[in-house]
């Protein structure tokens, strides 16, 4: 089926292929296209496009809105992203109790912006790879939530911003005593005092590991979810015209996996935030 509704690839094959990022590395002092296996030093150039060219419809979007906004009667646009902000807005201010002026604005660009890179996964799977395949590109993939060095990217800043705002709260040692003196309180006098060091770096390895799985859990959470899908929507390409049907009904029920995705990855961001501010 797969050989002869595309040309002469195999299922294997056409399935591979659709998986691939379009890649550029550095070997031995050359620039090289979609020659890097086991470069650590590559880039998935297809991510990387779409992920700023949406950011930046991102920021288009809701300037131009911000500037054209009125007080009478909001057009329909302007009412969603006011109905948009004031979701986010409320969400936040529902968690994080601290004071901030960065976590709202945070908050509405985390949701929007993996919206959009995740709703690149509703476009027909055959579409823009064979547009690009025209003009010369052999490889593209259009959903950047579907590469774990995106979603590992985003995770990255996110744990970034954890330390920042738990040592702006507490202080260098408070985030230092929250790694060494939890969940078990070391002894502070008498014999106890022999077994303390074994405790704190027991604390130290239990909230190391709750504190680095967080990163984790956050990008493999939101990249196995959309790949998952990815991964449906070009099993259901292979069905050839008869994909349309099923195409269509997965695609109505993905756009629900595509905004919760979203709202996940934004209000646990909100959370380990409110958490690394908080005295627990």
């Amino acid at each position: 089926m797969a050989a002869a509704e595309h040309g002469t690839q195999t299922t294997g094959e056409y399935i591979v292929h659709h998986l691939q990022n379009l890649q550029v590395c550095r070997v031995e002092g050359e620039w090289v296209w979609n020659h890097c296996a086991g470069n650590f030093w590559t880039i998935n150039v297809d991510s990387m496009f779409f992920s700023i060219v949406l950011g930046l419809l991102f920021v288009g979007l809701f300037w131009r809105v911000a500037r054209n906004a009125t007080s009478g009667v909001p057009s329909r646009f302007q009412a969603a992203i006011e109905t948009i902000f004031e979701f986010i807005d409320s969400s936040v201010k529902d968690t994080f109790h601290a004071k901030s002026d960065v976590i709202a604005p945070l908050a509405l660009t985390i949701f929007v912006w993996v919206f959009f890179m995740n709703l690149m996964d509703l476009i027909p799977v055959d579409w823009l790879p064979l547009a690009a395949q025209k003009v010369g590109v052999p490889y593209l993939k259009v959903v950047p939530t579907t590469d774990v060095n995106v979603t590992f990217g985003m995770s990255i800043a996110v744990f970034l911003l954890i330390i920042i705002y738990t040592v702006r709260a507490k202080g260098v040692i408070g985030f230092i005593g929250e790694l060494t003196l939890h969940p078990i309180a070391p002894p502070t006098k008498g014999l106890g005092l022999l077994a303390a060091p074994f405790i704190i770096a027991f604390n130290f390895i239990l909230e190391s590991v709750a504190l680095l799985a967080k990163p984790l859990s956050l990008s493999l959470r939101l990249f196995g979810n959309m790949f998952a899908g990815e991964l449906i929507f070009i099993l259901i390409a292979l069905l050839g015209i008869w994909q349309l049907p099923l195409h269509f009904g997965w695609a109505v029920f993905h756009i629900l996996i595509v905004t919760l995705q979203a709202f996940i990855f934004m209000m646990l961001t909100v959370v380990y935030l409110a958490l690394a501010v908080e005295e627990h």
